[in-house]
């Protein structure tokens, strides 16, 4: 098995559960947002191929896929919100990643490519009226495309080539299409994990990204890796499949469940001019039952549980307090410098 960006935040979930089935794991990720201790603090460094490089460069990404006979390709220029608005050059990138990674599967013969999509790839004039009960289903996704920035644009086209290669050469495959996954490991440039900090660093007021109406369905990490597993298993002709949870939950009330969980009490101040997004975003999962048999375990109030006990036990709050204005922007932590989000 090889995973691009597998020191990332999904991609180490990702190589840990595929190391408890006994797999052989190649990892590759150039630590531009992934960390080596997310592996390490849980895995035996001997027990995967690790090999830091960018698969950019000329060549790295056919010695990455010898030998392989399933790709999970996390690896892409990614981040939240604040990111993906502000760094659309640098997304761009992933056209030229994706299609690299995918020609030297083809041609080293993969047997299966399992792509870490996003529900960027929706029509984005459909998710603006919050007071609508949206559930997306895979089948919203074609002509006319209205995808979410150049970043869902770029994961748009990787879904497109993926099924032209499965229809013209066979090329066995699936697009899962990640939703706002939160859990441990989590980067501060996504909204669950800035609220978690922002609550531990006891930032008041306590901002809060637009209105607060916007409406998610946060998924916990270890369901996204459930998926992709499932996804690999069960499908392979190039479609797509959404990874979400049905709890459409509004940004405001997981403020205040984090808070809660926290014990902080500030004063909320809502900032309407910073990016939001679309504002009704939620996964309709009926493919992913029926096809896969998946479906997520994990509540979102678990979920928030569990993250913040992570922070609590990893992280340095004072660190994290002086980092907290660059992190909500930028992809890595100050000491690291590859995967997706949504």
């Amino acid at each position: 098995m090889l995973v691009t960006g597998g020191a990332s935040f999904i991609g180490s979930h990702l190589v840990h559960a595929l190391l408890q089935r006994d797999a052989q794991v190649r990892v590759v990720d150039d630590l531009s947002s992934g960390r080596r201790d997310n592996l390490s603090a849980r895995i035996d460094p001997e027990g995967l191929d690790f090999r830091e490089a960018d698969l950019l460069d000329p060549g790295v990404a056919e010695q990455a896929v010898e030998d392989v006979d399933v790709v999970f390709h996390l690896a892409a220029v990614h981040g939240g919100r604040g990111f993906v608005d502000t760094h659309q050059a640098e997304t761009s990138l992933n056209f030229a990643l994706d299609s690299l990674v995918i020609h030297a599967a083809r041609a080293a013969g993969v047997q299966q490519f399992v792509f870490a999509s996003s529900g960027c790839v929706y029509p984005v004039g459909m998710q603006m009226d919050v007071g609508q009960e949206l559930f997306l289903a895979e089948d919203a996704v074609g002509p006319p495309y209205h995808a979410d920035n150049i970043y869902g644009w770029a994961k748009l086209m990787t879904e497109l080539t993926l099924r032209a290669f499965a229809r013209e050469h066979g090329f066995r495959s699936v697009s899962c299409r990640l939703f706002t996954v939160f859990g441990e490991h989590g980067h501060e440039n996504h909204a669950i994990h800035a609220m978690i900090a922002r609550a531990l660093v006891g930032q008041d007021p306590f901002e809060v990204w637009g209105d607060g109406r916007q409406v998610r369905n946060w998924t916990h990490v270890s369901d996204t890796v459930a998926g992709l597993l499932a996804a690999a298993e069960h499908i392979d002709d190039g479609s797509a499949v959404n990874l979400g949870t049905t709890e459409r939950t509004r940004v405001v009330d997981a403020v205040r469940l984090i808070l809660g969980q926290v014990g902080h009490a500030p004063e909320i101040r809502f900032r309407p001019e910073m990016p939001t997004g679309p504002l009704n975003r939620a996964a309709d999962i009926t493919r992913a039952r029926e096809l896969c048999g998946w479906s997520p375990r994990v509540s979102f109030t678990e979920g928030i549980r569990r993250t913040i006990a992570w922070y609590r036990a990893t992280q340095d709050l004072d660190a994290l307090r002086a980092g907290l204005p660059e992190r909500l922007l930028e992809r890595g932590r100050p000491q690291a410098r590859d995967e997706v989000g949504s």
